[in-house]
């Protein structure tokens, strides 16, 4: 005859409510009156914010790339102009202006009008940006002057001569910009002005062209003049739409 001897059962230990629902994600979760919360967990962010952007500083070799393509597209578009007899804004304008009333040479007047803007951007923008401004200047004087010499005298349409010429003109400037360097004038205390407020340094331009396409109007008929103003409109848009503080890093 075979003996059983029993033994005593272990209890089982009671798990919460809340702690069995955790453990178990088919267990309903129980929560109200004797059950409280379990400590929220944060959620992942759908969309995390992007890392901020690293300025990839330009080398000399696209420096100097950069410098030529904005001064040829410069000095072609204010051949273009001058070839429809319009202006623009800027010291370029000034400059023709002053050219349509005197005769005198435009690319002489282009650089003599820009010189007390240069002693300007010594105190506020610096050596290097003043001496590639002043490299400039000097590039689109020459290379007006270049294009009258090695093109046959041309009479261009108004309309034409101011769209083309101040879309030349704008990506000119434009590249300028993009490797710290300007073509002088009204382009230094716009980046001046830009680099202190924050305001756009097209239409700051756009601003200070409209005095200069005023005084310009005592030299040109109106229809001259009114194509005149769009054409700056045109040129200031490209910088204004294309260059503003966060839009381009590279330095």
């Amino acid at each position: 005859m075979t003996l059983r001897i029993p033994f005593p059962r272990r209890a089982t230990p009671a798990i919460p409510a809340a702690a069995a629902s955790a453990l178990d994600p088919a267990r309903p979760h129980l929560s109200g009156p004797g059950h409280p919360d379990p400590a929220p967990h944060p959620e992942p962010a759908l969309h995390p914010e992007p890392a901020p952007a690293i300025p990839i500083p330009h080398g000399r070799v696209e420096d100097v790339a950069g410098l030529l393509v904005g001064v040829v597209l410069v000095s072609l578009g204010l051949f273009v102009l001058k070839a429809g007899g319009v202006v623009t804004g800027g010291t370029a304008g000034i400059a023709l202006t002053i050219s349509y009333a005197t005769g005198w040479s435009f690319p002489l007047l282009f650089a003599l009008v820009n010189l007390p803007f240069l002693a300007l951007a010594i105190g506020r923008r610096g050596w290097s940006f003043t001496l590639r401004s002043l490299l400039c200047i000097v590039g689109v004087s020459l290379g007006a002057a270049g294009h009258a010499l090695l093109w046959p005298p041309v009479e261009l349409p108004p309309i034409y001569a101011a769209i083309a010429g101040n879309v030349l003109c704008g990506m000119g400037v434009l590249a300028l910009f993009r490797h710290r360097s300007s073509v002088g004038g009204f382009g230094i205390l716009a980046l001046i002005l830009q680099d202190r407020f924050g305001w756009r340094a097209g239409w700051l331009m756009l601003a200070m062209d409209a005095v200069v396409l005023v005084v310009a109007l005592t030299v040109l008929p109106p229809l001259v003049f009114a194509v005149s103003v769009a054409g700056a409109i045109v040129l200031n848009g490209i910088v204004a739409l294309n260059h503003r503080p966060g839009r381009y890093t590279g330095a």
